[in-house]
């Protein structure tokens, strides 16, 4: 059996991982290390918690000793590190959070990972020649796009983060890079657009669409609507996880995106559509739709090229958009009907 310490599982994208990655690794026990702020809920992992081979420590991934004594006490073999601030609107309240968890959190796993696995630079101990470490990140550190559909984020794009929170990733990617090169500790980063799916934070923008047309609440827009970004089916990108955190070369950065562009506009157009033909009251929700002033910094595009992931390790999405929305209202319909 190998002992793989995950960050922030209770979240969004890690709570879908879990359960994924348990019933695919039979020989892995998991670690889950989440201070459960906010953005974090265990009911999010309640189908693990029976599980022998899954754990849930309560901590800080800032604390060091805390990381230190997970390190020994379960001999850690491999870390996929998913723990971070990731709401920009938060970024903007209060920047100092996000350095803090993002920058300061990733240093403190990437360095004990380091010491704990390597007996010198670019010299692993010989059990533990295998270990890996793979950061989770986002495709914002690369700026914004312009609209030619032909301009699109790839793993050669120049870092460009327009936000606090952005800002803070990307130094988390660059603190995981330095101790590739300088170390020769085995990281893999990969950066992913925009998900949506099951168990997705209230305060993002397809539950709070869902939520608040569901309740005849007004539906916020950011300006005018018109924001592009990538959408992926949150399975989709767990599955890109598993195969680079596998299979992938030390040092290597792979982008996972949906290859689904939609304006703000378009997404809510989509959703109230589905919601009328599924919950219809006498009016359609899109007479709730409410443009609302920009957030501060706000980007206007976001895509992703995938094209690395799909060539080299045979990645692919399973849902398009127009599927994956369905799947993911039928969620939600669950959740805030009953």
């Amino acid at each position: 059996m190998k002992n793989i310490l995950l960050t922030g599982t209770a979240g969004f994208i890690g709570s879908n991982f879990v359960p994924y990655f348990l019933e695919k690794y039979p020989n892995y026990n998991l670690v889950n290390l989440d201070l459960l702020t906010y953005a974090g809920n265990l009911e999010n992992l309640k189908e693990c918690e029976s599980n022998p081979r899954y754990k849930f420590i309560k901590g800080d991934i800032c604390n060091r000793e805390l990381v230190e004594f997970i390190f020994n006490e379960y001999d850690i073999r491999g870390v996929i590190h998913f723990a971070a601030e990731s709401h920009v609107d938060n970024s903007i309240k209060n920047p100092g959070v996000f350095v803090q968890t993002n920058v300061n959190g990733t240093y403190t796993l990437v360095d004990v990972a380091k010491k704990y696995w390597m007996e010198k630079p670019f010299t692993y101990k010989p059990e533990y020649q295998d270990c890996r470490f793979h950061h989770i990140s986002t495709d914002e550190v690369y700026g914004t796009l312009t609209d030619d559909p032909n301009d699109l984020f790839t793993e050669s794009t120049p870092y460009a983060p327009n936000s606090p929170y952005s800002a803070s990733k990307a130094s988390s990617d660059m603190i995981v890079r330095a101790y590739v090169e300088t170390f020769g500790l085995n990281c893999v980063i990969t950066n992913c657009s925009n998900n949506y799916g099951p168990k997705q934070h209230d305060e993002k923008l397809i539950p709070t669409i869902i939520r608040n047309a569901l309740k005849g609440n007004p539906i916020p827009i950011y300006g005018d609507g018109k924001n592009i970004r990538d959408w992926l089916y949150v399975f989709d990108h767990c599955k890109g996880i598993d195969l680079v955190y596998h299979n992938s070369k030390k040092g290597e950065t792979y982008n996972i995106g949906g290859r689904n562009e939609r304006t703000n506009l378009q997404i809510v157009d989509r959703i109230c559509t589905i919601l009328d033909e599924q919950v219809p009251k006498e009016t359609s929700y899109k007479d709730l739709i409410t443009f609302v002033e920009d957030r501060a910094g706000h980007d206007r595009r976001y895509a992703i090229d995938a094209t690395k992931l799909e060539h080299e390790l045979g990645w692919k999405a399973d849902e398009n958009f127009d599927s994956g929305i369905v799947k993911t209202i039928e969620w939600y319909l669950g959740k805030y009907l009953i």
